[in-house]
């Protein structure tokens, strides 16, 4: 999150309780060499986590909201103290009758801030903090109250089943797409509701035109040309869990390289614009800016560009992502860093977290 946004949107609360952005296509796009200096936006941890696998030397994570960087410190706690099973448990990944358990087990570690963040909201613990956002409750209205209206369990059940891209193309075409699909995920997904349920309306500021058809067309990607079964955010949206897919951060082989690592990464409560003018990052090799550019104009987004190219290492790569508002790098500043379009849209293309319309790499030069 940036400073632009600071003064419309609220951040006292949990706005994404997990990080709904494909650290795998993410990592793909940095090719984050072993010793590297990497920022990110913290959100709810999961990403800058994942950096971690590629064996940075630093990994600065930045957010506005201290109620996102408590969900990170939670995460780093759970990794330290708790089993592969017992962070999938806590996260509500798994079934669990002991996430106060987990909880206790991890509390000692959190700063007092973070400790005082979660004893107040034990209810959030026990039904699993990664549905404790409220784009994570937004889904949960779908999943509980919209999609009953189109679709039974056993076809939910029955496309979370599906491996093969033409398989998915078939269901969705002769059991998935139908009228009232279309109509709910266009009434829901509309920009009043997402204002109203699941983003902040002042995230909205830079959109123009009718949010839900474009929202429409990725899920409709996703659907047919990835297949549901290896969708964790598919599988999430759909039954409140990740089912037998995970995200890269949760998967079992990447727990202990990310337990090994966590002294490398630190978490500070600022915006990428004061982590830059504070100086306290400097020949910077990777960037996860999850979508922060959304939120800006094109006037504030090449000036933070121009400030993140100025601190970066030449060949450091950017990554970031457009949902609703197009952003990149302007023409004027290709001395500066170079777009990778090819490589971008492929990885689009794989984007298992598919509402965003477009991914973005660029390169230092």
């Amino acid at each position: 999150m940036q400073s632009a946004i600071a003064q419309e949107a609220d951040f006292s609360r949990i706005r994404y309780a997990q990080c709904w952005e494909d650290a795998d296509i993410l990592l793909e796009a940095l090719r984050i060499e072993p010793g590297a200096t990497c920022v990110s936006i913290a959100s709810a941890g999961d990403n800058s986590l994942s950096l971690l696998t590629a064996d940075p030397g630093r990994v600065v994570a930045a957010d506005l909201s201290a109620a996102q960087l408590a969900c990170l410190e939670l995460r780093v706690a759970a990794y330290r103290r708790l089993q592969h099973r017992e962070l999938l448990e806590l996260l509500g990944a798994r079934e669990s009758g002991d996430r106060m358990r987990w909880y206790r087990a991890c509390r000692a570690d959190l700063s007092a801030p973070a400790r005082s963040f979660w004893d107040e909201r034990p209810r959030l613990v026990e039904e699993g903090v990664g549905g404790a956002g409220k784009f994570e409750r937004y889904f949960r209205l779908f999943r509980e109250r919209v999609l009953p209206w189109i679709h039974g369990r056993r076809t939910v059940e029955a496309l979370l089943e599906i491996r093969e891209s033409g398989e998915a193309r078939r269901f969705y075409a002769e059991r998935w797409d139908n009228r009232r699909w279309r109509l709910l995920f266009r009434l829901f997904f509309s920009r009043r509701v997402m204002g109203l349920a699941g983003r902040d309306p002042a995230f909205f500021r830079h959109v123009d035109g009718a949010v839900a058809p474009r929202i429409l067309s990725r899920t409709k990607h996703a659907l047919t040309e990835i297949p549901p079964a290896t969708n964790p955010y598919l599988h999430w949206i759909l039954t409140g869990t990740y089912g037998r897919a995970l995200p890269h951060a949760l998967r079992e082989e990447n727990f202990e390289a990310i337990r090994r690592r966590l002294d490398r990464l630190e978490w500070l409560r600022v915006s990428l614009e004061e982590l830059v003018d504070r100086e306290t990052v400097n020949a910077v090799d990777a960037w996860n800016l999850s979508d922060i550019f959304e939120y800006m104009s094109e006037r504030e987004t090449e000036s933070l560009l121009r400030k993140l190219a100025a601190v970066s290492a030449p060949g450091g790569r950017l990554a970031y992502w457009n949902m609703l508002v197009p952003r990149s790098r302007p023409e004027e500043m290709s001395e500066m860093l170079a777009p990778d379009p090819e490589l971008a849209g492929e990885l689009l293309r794989r984007d298992k977290a598919f509402f965003y319309s477009r991914f973005v790499v660029e390169t230092v030069r």
